[in-house]
């Protein structure tokens, strides 16, 4: 059993669009990715942390524990030995207090990559292999959550290229979730059920070579 951590916020969660309500596990991304390993012969257990509003490394100045670099060494810690960590993470970047661009959320990415590679973990456990995935653009955000993210259409233009290249630096692995998904139709940022199910199978598609060949 190979044991998968999710980092990421509400794209992951699973917020049901224009509500406060969660999809199922099995309705999830991540889920739906442990479900279709498993199925293929390939055991994993997908451990989910994914916190709503979550950004890369700033702080949210309404809520708590926003940012993402805090505490996540002692996550990779707590769930070692990993086979792999998985980090979904920006969208909240580009929320109307922030004035960060795909650069900025970039470099904050970069942040997490060497906070998960210098965790403490216990002696002989082995430094995760990272996959980064793009989030979707954002879209016209609708709803109560259009104030929240002002212009952020304008400002993560260009996330996926700047992703790309980080991972290329850093040597993690690398996803555009654009090119199978898109926001929803319904606010603008989140994913509806259809586009769950279809990212988790083809981030399940893509992992599982991957954990066969770091397993070896």
């Amino acid at each position: 059993m190979q044991h998968i951590l999710v980092y990421s916020d509400s794209l992951s969660w699973g917020i049901v669009p224009m509500t406060r309500q969660r999809l199922q596990f099995d309705q999830r991304w991540p889920g739906v990715m442990e479900i279709a390993l498993c199925a293929s012969g390939c055991k994993s257990r997908v451990i989910e942390d994914c916190l709503n509003g979550r950004r890369t490394v700033w702080d949210d100045p309404f809520k708590p524990g926003r940012n993402g670099l805090v505490g996540l060494a002692q996550r990779i810690e707590m769930h070692s030995p990993l086979a792999l960590v998985v980090l979904m993470l920006g969208t909240n970047d580009f929320q109307s207090m922030h004035a960060h661009n795909a650069w900025h959320a970039s470099r904050g990415i970069a942040a997490l990559v060497s906070a998960i590679r210098t965790a403490p973990v216990e002696p002989g456990m082995p430094v995760p292999p990272i996959l980064v995935i793009a989030p979707p653009a954002i879209r016209t955000p609708k709803g109560s959550i259009a104030p929240k993210f002002t212009d952020g259409a304008a400002k993560c233009i260009g996330l996926a290229a700047a992703y790309r290249t980080v991972c290329d630096e850093l040597g993690c692995h690398f996803f555009d979730a654009g090119e199978v998904v898109t926001s929803s139709n319904l606010d603008g940022v989140h994913l509806d059920l259809a586009q769950h199910l279809t990212l988790g199978h083809a981030v399940a598609g893509l992992v599982k070579p991957l954990l066969s060949i770091e397993g070896h």
